[in-house]
């Protein structure tokens, strides 16, 4: 996705998704909230395509189409914010460690 796409509304929504994880990383363990969060985006994008589908038997045939955009999208996220931490990793953490969540 590229930064045009990235609108106000897209940061707010992705922001609130994050600091509700944040909320849930206070009494859980960070690897489970990561999982739970992985499994509602798969659980949400499936719906999505799903309903796009006229029937059953269509939907089943957008499978590997849509798993492929899925994946490569992620993945272009994560790299993206890989770099991000990458170059701004000793402030992420001092924020962090003052409490600060910036996930």
């Amino acid at each position: 996705m590229s930064d045009t796409q990235k609108d106000a509304q897209f940061i707010k929504m992705a922001d609130a998704f994050i600091a509700l994880a944040n909320q849930y990383g206070q009494t859980e363990e960070k690897g489970k909230v990561s999982a739970a969060f992985l499994y509602a985006a798969a659980r949400f994008n499936t719906f999505v395509v799903a309903s796009s589908a006229p029937d059953a038997a269509e939907f089943a045939g957008y499978q590997e189409k849509a798993m492929a955009y899925f994946a490569a999208e992620y993945r272009k996220m994560l790299v993206e914010h890989f770099g991000d931490y990458q170059q701004n990793f000793d402030a992420y953490l001092k924020e962090k460690a003052s409490g600060q969540h910036i996930n």
